[in-house]
């Protein structure tokens, strides 16, 4: 083989790579890049060891965290089993009882919240004991007992504590949607949206967080219709669970909640 014929193959093997070269260092420099712009308070909430997301992502592969809560086995009156009340707000706590309910989209029981304070900056949540989601994909059926009544609901996620989470509130009455996101107590509506509810007695609440690199996204649907997306990463790996605001008797059944796997790699870039 003469040597311009094995210079000639050469190039054309570099010229071959060139490409996926460009592409991966590409893909690097977003990465870093998220590293470096990423927000001081989103850096605090987020300072979970690296231990504890790689033990989550483990029981996601393993199926820990498919989780299903219909309340059917439990007796009328009772508290939800496996779920704690968080209360943000000034005013009486919310009464959550296990009750039956003939219609319920599982029978024979459902959950009944019922909160008696005033304000929509009150906010009563019942949280899943003992599960953390990173990206969950969460499904709830509610209905308002009657017609006319005031008050909203639906489900929180990224729950740190009584003062740090996201919420998905309806308002059935009013027909719109909010999300969003309280940082020590205070909350920022990230999304407010229209509704048209089906004429039905139960409806569905689904909302799904993941990430595409760096943008971390919130989809909300209601029943069956995509109502508001947001792009947020304040908040990191929490609890899940259902939410009261202000004044308001909301019925909850089938609460369903399943990982999503993040695209996300579970380790940071090497810094080169």
């Amino acid at each position: 083989m003469s040597r311009n014929s094995s210079v000639s193959k050469t190039s054309a093997c570099v010229r071959g790579q060139r490409f996926p070269v460009v592409v991966a260092a590409f893909v690097l420099a977003i990465m870093v890049c998220e590293r470096v712009t990423l927000d001081p308070n989103a850096q605090a909430l987020q300072a979970e060891s690296q231990t504890d997301k790689e033990t989550n992502f483990k029981r996601q592969a393993l199926g820990g965290l498919f989780n299903q809560w219909t309340f059917d086995t439990q007796k009328p009156d009772e508290a939800p089993s496996g779920f704690s009340p968080l209360d943000l707000g000034e005013g009486p706590a919310a009464v959550w009882h296990v009750a039956p309910d003939a219609e319920a989209p599982t029978k024979p029981n459902v959950v009944r919240g019922s909160s008696s304070c005033q304000e929509s900056t009150c906010y009563r949540l019942m949280v899943a004991d003992k599960f953390e989601y990173e990206y969950p994909d969460i499904t709830v059926r509610l209905q308002l007992p009657s017609q006319g009544v005031v008050g909203a609901g639906g489900v929180v996620l990224g729950v740190k504590d009584a003062k740090n989470f996201y919420a998905v509130s309806v308002d059935l009455v009013g027909q719109t949607l909010e999300v969003i996101r309280v940082i020590d107590g205070k909350e920022s509506i990230l999304d407010r949206a229209p509704i048209k509810p089906k004429a039905v007695a139960w409806h569905t609440l689904r909302v799904q967080r993941n990430t595409i690199i760096s943008k971390d996204f919130m989809e909300t649907f209601f029943d069956g219709q995509l109502a508001a997306s947001v792009e947020d990463q304040t908040l990191g790996l929490g609890r899940i669970g259902l939410l009261l605001r202000g004044k308001t008797t909301l019925s909850f059944d089938s609460l369903h909640a399943v990982p999503l796997f993040s695209q996300r790699p579970l380790s940071p870039p090497a810094a080169y």
